[in-house]
């Protein structure tokens, strides 16, 4: 069997972590690198040349999608995608036949896609098709992220982002505040407000987006600003900047 040289990419430790150790049963199996972000991976790709790689979809910066037109879709291996996408978003990957593992995935799901990997032929159309779908995602209101994938210590779980009331920057993270709680994800906040639907979410901060579902009223404030009260009385700054995005879903 010829062997593979793989690239690992995804920002969250515990996802690399889980790949490592499932390819690590795989004696013609090579892990030439791992990269927590689109820029580092692009260069990796460019760079090793590898036959695999599992590619993280929702990444801070440049993601999945960002990695495969930074490379060029005919200068890539073989590509199974690591994603926490809900159902009709993973219909994207089916169509054009590409393999993705879906968080939180097991060894023998991961073992199962490299095997896949192998036996996978030409990709520049199924990839070049795949990324011009995603792309026109947001233009279209079509596949925004309608869940998030949480850890728990060595567990993880599905947060609705429906059930999300407000998000708040937290340097290189993001806090999904939640109805009796609050979850800590590698995120950018700029990054975040593009994949969620803007009909639902709105940035009204430089440091804060909210869940206009969850908005009882807007008051006006000092200098243009305003304060959304939210329907438990939480009080959350409108900046001047983003004031227009929160009062025209709201007429």
């Amino acid at each position: 069997m010829t062997p593979l040289r793989v690239v690992i990419v995804d920002d969250e430790p515990l996802a690399r972590d889980s790949v490592r150790l499932a390819l690590a049963h795989d004696e013609d199996v090579t892990v030439v690198a791992e990269c927590e972000d689109g820029d580092a991976a692009a260069e990796a790709i460019d760079a090793l040349r590898p036959d695999v790689v599992f590619l993280d979809v929702q990444m801070p910066g440049r993601d999945g999608f960002g990695v495969i037109e930074a490379v060029g879709p005919g200068r890539m291996p073989a590509v199974i995608f690591v994603t926490a996408y809900d159902a009709h978003a993973l219909r994207a990957f089916e169509v054009h036949a590409l393999d993705y593992l879906l968080k939180p995935f097991d060894d023998a799901r991961i073992r199962e896609a490299l095997d896949r990997a192998r036996r996978a032929g030409a990709l520049e159309e199924r990839l070049t098709a795949l990324v011009e779908q995603m792309t026109r995602r947001g233009a279209e209101g079509g596949h925004y992220v309608t869940r998030f994938v949480v850890r728990h210590g060595d567990r993880a779980s599905l947060v609705r982002a429906a059930d999300v009331e407000w998000i708040e920057a937290d340097g290189n993270y993001v806090v999904l505040h939640v109805r009796g709680g609050a979850h800590r994800l590698r995120a950018s906040l700029r990054a975040l407000a593009e994949q969620l639907d803007p009909r639902q979410f709105a940035r009204i901060h430089k440091s804060t987006i909210v869940n206009l579902d969850r908005v009882r009223e807007l008051q006006p404030w000092f200098g243009g600003d305003y304060v959304a009260i939210l329907v438990d009385g939480r009080q959350l700054r409108v900046s001047r900047s983003f004031a227009a995005g929160v009062l025209r879903p709201m007429q």
